[in-house]
């Protein structure tokens, strides 16, 4: 009896979609207004870089 099993792009389809929270964060520390900006940018693309390692953990089989 074989048996089937399905492959899921879920982690890489995950860690490209948040890759772009990465850029737009990156994007806000180089060219943000003020100081406040630009910690807000590093923000966000450290917690979209956290989560897409995590996806691709979470989703890795």
């Amino acid at each position: 009896m074989a048996t089937e099993t399905a492959e899921s792009d879920m982690a890489a389809g995950l860690a490209i979609a948040l890759s772009a929270g990465v850029l737009v964060g990156a994007g806000f520390m180089l060219v943000g207004a003020t100081q406040s900006v630009k910690a807000w940018g590093f923000a966000l693309a450290m917690l979209t870089a956290a989560l897409a390692v995590v996806a691709v953990q979470a989703f890795d089989r």
